[in-house]
């Protein structure tokens, strides 16, 4: 079963149990999925659908701290809740640990030797966690191996 048929078939459940956070959750992604696959004309695959996950999770992590920001406990707590809802229909991250040598065998392969070949390093690191890595870790981590004197 695909990734899509998962989102609606828990939607389902979400309304039959009345579960308003996961409903609503689910509803919002969904209809994201759907004005993207308009905007292309086709319909996405399972990795474009997960990286339409983590632009979602990504949006109310930000929003999380604008909210806590602003004193608004009940907004961001809203916010986790979807945020966790999101996160299920995601592949399993990798750990922090993993992620570094991730890098570490980027940067062998990529032959970078300074700061400046970052975004060569990036590019090998990102297309092997295949989503299951945060970019900004995978940035930090290679910055650190980069810059001289770390």
């Amino acid at each position: 079963m695909d990734l899509k048929t998962t989102l609606q078939n828990d939607m389902k459940s979400a309304m039959k149990s009345q579960e308003a956070t996961r409903l609503g959750c689910l509803r919002m992604l969904i209809a994201e999925i759907k004005k993207r696959e308009i905007d292309k004309r086709s319909a996405l695959d399972t990795a474009e659908i997960q990286k339409v996950i983590g632009t979602l999770i990504k949006q109310r992590t930000e929003s999380i701290v604008a909210f806590e920001k602003g004193g608004r406990a009940d907004l961001a707590d809203k916010e986790k809740a979807e945020v966790e809802v999101l996160k299920a229909y995601l592949p399993e991250q990798l750990s922090p640990a993993e992620t570094e040598s991730l890098v570490m065998a980027a940067i062998q392969e990529s032959g970078a030797s300074g700061p400046n070949d970052i975004g060569k390093v990036m590019k090998a690191a990102l297309a092997k966690a295949d989503g299951r890595a945060d970019g900004k870790l995978i940035n930090e981590i290679a910055r650190k191996k980069l810059t001289p004197g770390s």
